[in-house]
């Protein structure tokens, strides 16, 4: 009897850490680079239509693109949250702190939205819309290609409040910024690695105003650049005054970023972080002097980012319009 007993305890306890493995590790696995191969093969050619289009129009249209695959994965999971408008029964996360009035090129997924359903309706997600764009993005502005883990659904529901938790504010500590990503399973490196995408795009002057007055570590000339657009007080028109993140080439997606980190020219605190005396500055050293490391490990983080609790399966639906769920 106690050999019984025995036996069924284990296959009870068997059955219940295969549950549990299944939940934690079920629906990254279920992601596969050939998803849509048959239900709608042209799902790539589609999104990269409208991507080369919105970027050849406006540069700046790609780092949006990347920074609304960055932001959505991070609160959540990679489901297409960020992408909701607000209704009255929620609140989305296009106005939580990190996001209000910086998140843009919604209408350029709108677009690709529009193009993809005419060639297979109600077949590709939002969320791996995503994905693709952002893939995309890199590609076209110079950077590496990937091979994207495709098959997430879309959420039917957003929090404000998970994203103003969730996402990093651009006056984060290195300390603080590691054990941010940490959270959602990502490595320093990946963390280093990923904030190179910061080598495109703006931002605007309410997001770097503090460090280029306030803070000691910053080139002084670069400083006196970015004051004469920037200016002291808050308030409108000068708190959206815009600046290049990279100085030096900033629609090419390169290495530039950590080249201008080294010498203290780092447009956001957050970015500086990365080389202030820290247990970081040996990798943006690597980084600044091997664009083919920085690229390989960005690749990698970019995957281990993209499998950051999807919606799989039967979880969640597939958006017919990205900014509102099914009726």
């Amino acid at each position: 009897m106690a050999a019984s007993t025995s036996h069924s305890f284990c296959s009870s306890l068997a059955i219940v850490v295969f549950a549990v493995l299944v939940i934690f590790t079920g629906s990254s696995s279920a992601l596969s680079k050939n998803h849509y191969s048959k239900s709608c093969p042209k799902v790539f050619t589609a999104v990269q239509l409208v991507v080369q289009s919105a970027i050849s129009k406006q540069p700046r249209q790609g780092a949006s693109l990347i920074r609304l695959f960055f932001h959505d994965c991070f609160v959540n999971g990679c489901d297409g949250s960020v992408l909701l408008d607000d209704t009255s029964t929620f609140t989305g996360e296009k106005t939580a702190g990190p996001n209000n009035g910086s998140l843009r090129a919604f209408e350029v997924v709108d677009d690709i939205k529009s193009k993809v359903e005419k060639e297979c309706p109600g077949v590709v997600s939002c969320a791996d819309i995503l994905a693709i764009a952002a893939r995309d993005a890199v590609e076209i502005l110079g950077g590496p290609s990937w091979d994207v883990k495709l098959g997430r659904r879309d959420s039917k529901t957003t929090s404000i409040s998970a994203a103003n938790r969730g996402l990093p504010p651009f006056t984060s500590k290195l300390s603080d910024l590691i054990s941010r990503f940490q959270a959602l399973g990502l490595s320093t490196k990946d963390m280093v690695a990923l904030s190179g995408a910061h080598t495109i795009g703006k931002a605007r002057c309410v997001v770097f105003r503090d460090h280029i007055y306030n803070d000691s570590n910053i080139d002084s000339s670069f400083a006196k650049t970015r004051q004469n657009k920037c200016p002291r007080t808050t308030g409108l028109p000068g708190d959206n005054k815009i600046a290049p993140l990279d100085l030096q080439t900033p629609t090419t997606f390169d290495n530039y970023y950590f080249k201008n980190l080294i010498s203290q020219k780092g447009l956001l605190h957050s970015d500086q972080e990365l080389f202030n005396g820290g247990s970081t500055d040996s990798l943006v050293k690597t980084y600044s002097q091997d664009v083919k490391t920085f690229y390989s490990d960005f690749v990698k983080a970019m995957i281990k980012m993209g499998d950051i609790n999807p919606l799989t399966g039967s979880s969640g639906e597939i958006r017919k319009n990205c900014r509102k769920v099914n009726n």
